[in-house]
């Protein structure tokens, strides 16, 4: 079992969210375990919404009520998207500036570049925008999802995380079903940079209208040194430190060395 030493530390402000729903079972099980380490608020969205990555709310006035938790503690059902409940809760909902934020347990994996679809992923993104360390946790689909099972494992490592770590930092955390059964270790990864699951399914509706499933397919290559992905599929539970800068600081620099035409083109007549 991954274990490591702590400092002393009776109690944290922790903001768990998600992108399932505030219902959802993961989001449930991740509470239980965090409830004993600090002071937990829970603002999680309303409905699902798996797949909106950092979409927000900006059109329409948001709205939320108070959610009852099995744990009695406080809690918010918001009718926006992740990232919109890690917003609101850090301006208006907490009571305390958040120390930490978990997204999650996600239902599926959140893996190599599916991190830019992700909600789950998102919403601790927009915590780190804040400074605030947050972390993304996801388990692998399958027909009976242990979510106790997969917040019992990945609880020391966020703790180990808040003790190891020297600054604030954004992480993302898979959980593969067989890390579950023989837990096998974790690997601190880099995510995978492979296209995968291009393919659409084509059908037809009762109508005979044509419609399109996307698929999983085709898998993933495999990466020399490996990554996230590529250790998912033996069994490993991968962590992989993530930024949101997405400038380009190589081509930056190239282009600072480019003739640039000054000013606006002259035209002939």
């Amino acid at each position: 079992m991954f274990t490591v030493s702590l400092p002393n530390r009776s109690s944290v402000h922790i903001l768990l969210t998600n992108d399932d729903g505030v219902a959802a079972p993961g989001l449930l099980a991740m509470e239980e375990q965090l409830l004993p380490f600090g002071d937990l608020v829970v603002i999680a969205p309303q409905q699902e919404c798996s797949g909106v990555s950092h979409s927000i709310t900006y059109l329409r006035p948001l709205t939320c009520e108070v959610s009852p938790r099995p744990s009695g503690e406080s809690g918010w059902a918001v009718d926006g998207m992740p990232a919109d409940c890690v917003k609101l809760g850090i301006d208006q909902l907490c009571t305390h500036l958040p120390e930490l934020v978990v997204s999650g347990i996600n239902s599926g994996l959140n893996a190599g570049i599916n991190i830019i679809y992700s909600g789950t992923v998102a919403a601790a993104r927009e915590a780190f925008f804040y400074g605030i360390s947050s972390v993304a946790v996801s388990l692998e689909a399958s027909r009976e999802m242990d979510y106790r099972a997969a917040a019992e494992l990945v609880f020391p490592m966020i703790r180990g995380i808040l003790a190891h770590q020297q600054q604030p930092g954004f992480y993302n955390i898979n959980i593969p079903t067989r890390a579950l059964q023989e837990f096998q270790g974790l690997r601190v990864l880099p995510m995978s940079l492979a296209r995968y699951g291009d393919n659409y399914i084509k059908r037809e509706d009762p109508k005979g209208r044509p419609y399109y499933w996307s698929t999983d397919s085709p898998p993933p290559s495999r990466s020399d040194p490996p990554t996230d992905v590529d250790l998912l599929e033996q069994g490993l539970v991968t962590i992989t430190p993530l930024l949101f800068d997405a400038t380009d600081h190589q081509l930056l620099r190239q282009m600072q060395d480019w003739d640039w035409e000054q000013g606006p083109a002259e035209r002939t007549s």
